[in-house]
């Protein structure tokens, strides 16, 4: 049974750091694409940045040179390392996986949330 679990959300300052988690119920290597995404409020949900089997990643205009997306797969967890905050990436930041058998459509999973706020 596959779960996601996020954890690091906050209240900081604009210009500080936060560090997101999210723990994985299995081995990491099985999915073949993880990401975060992230929902404020009134907006839809967007894409924050993914990263593949492949360690490929790809990130929103709007958070490039300031958020990184790692995978440590000792501990089967995925990252996302904020830098340089601004007070529009307050959201819930929601965490993404994707695994994709042989001639099978692939299947989406989803964590919980957590509760980004940046204060100016």
């Amino acid at each position: 049974q596959v779960q996601l679990a996020e954890s690091g959300g906050g209240l900081v300052q604009a210009g500080g750091s936060l560090r997101l988690s999210c723990a994985t119920s299995g081995n990491i290597f099985r999915f073949n694409a993880m990401g975060w995404y992230r929902q404020a409020p009134g907006n839809q949900r967007e894409l924050v940045a993914t990263i593949n089997s492949g360690a490929s990643t790809n990130y929103a205009d709007s958070v490039k040179g300031r958020f990184t997306i790692s995978k440590d797969y000792a501990h089967n967890t995925l990252y996302l390392h904020m830098n340089s905050l601004k007070p529009e990436d307050t959201a819930v930041y929601y965490c993404y996986a994707k695994m994709v058998a042989y001639q099978s459509p692939g299947v989406d999973y989803w964590g919980k949330g957590t509760l980004v706020t940046v204060s100016s």
